[in-house]
């Protein structure tokens, strides 16, 4: 079995351990993931099967994303799943949020949460963060594409749901907060939905218990790729490019994928002057 799967990860679920029950459920030895999401947060995960996981750094890197921001209050995580640092009754409404969140969107600079799987000197965030240590995380560019107020709730604690469609690398929890700074009430994640990843939407994903049935077919390899141009070789050149050779080929350019005459993917290549250069044989031939 090999390709990808669309999987609606479960609350209080590691991504690890996605991978670790969707290779029990198939009973396979090469499962991988691409973009991980928080043990609080649901929603499209996907997963390779097989020969796949070659492919995930291919895969795109755009995401969207459902999520509800509290404020008037400060975690340790930028989450609820954190410790309560400050909490504190605001008077905000949501004219003023509105006029905040512009500021949002485009390419930004954004701090990663401290508690994080960046590393700084080698070393992961939330690890030095759970020693007590305190380190002076650099700023990332990460892109903004939109967001999209679809619900406001005033109050003390007021909350709003957005939709945020955003680049890889972006963390949500780090818009929370930030957005907390700006209104000077303080801001925490209160909940997180992954609804589309490298292609794949929320509204086709599966469950665990759709792979318990076997009911479900995988994506095909190539399928998430689609962003990617493609080239067809003839049969000859297709046999010498999965063997390694490079194969002269004119007008491309960047990383391709690449096909047989017949139809059938074969892999990944790198173009580079009018040469096509085997980066990744998906399906070799004889």
């Amino acid at each position: 079995m090999q390709g990808f799967l669309n999987l609606n990860k479960p609350f209080d679920w590691t991504s690890h351990d996605c991978v670790a029950k969707t290779r029990k459920l198939l009973r396979l030895k090469r499962v991988g993931h691409a973009g991980t999401l928080d043990p609080a947060a649901t929603g499209v995960l996907p997963i390779a099967l097989g020969k796949a996981t070659r492919l995930l750094q291919y895969l795109p890197g755009n995401k969207a994303y459902k999520a509800t921001i509290r404020l008037g209050v400060q975690t340790t995580t930028d989450d609820l799943q954190g410790e309560i640092i400050a909490s504190v009754a605001c008077a905000v409404n949501l004219a003023d949020v509105e006029t905040a969140l512009q500021q949002f969107e485009g390419k930004i600079q954004q701090i990663p949460p401290n508690y994080s799987a960046i590393q700084v000197e080698g070393k992961r965030l939330y690890d030095l963060a759970r020693k007590g240590e305190v380190v002076d995380v650099p700023a990332r560019t990460v892109e903004i594409f939109q967001i999209e107020i679809l619900d406001w709730r005033s109050g003390d604690f007021p909350e709003l749901d957005v939709a945020i469609a955003c680049g890889s690398g972006t963390y949500i929890r780090a818009i929370a907060r930030d957005l907390g700074n700006v209104l000077q009430t303080g801001g925490t994640l209160a909940a997180l939905t992954r609804t589309q990843s490298s292609g794949f939407h929320l509204a086709d994903s599966l469950i665990f218990s759709d792979l318990e049935a076997e009911t479900f077919q995988p994506t095909p390899p190539d399928a998430p790729l689609q962003h990617l141009p493609s080239i067809t070789l003839p049969a000859t050149s297709a046999r010498k490019w999965c063997q390694g050779q490079r194969i002269a080929f004119t007008d491309i350019a960047d990383t391709v994928r690449v096909y047989h005459e017949d139809g059938l993917f074969l892999g990944i290549a790198q173009a580079e002057a009018d040469v096509l250069i085997p980066t990744m044989v998906f399906e070799p031939i004889s």
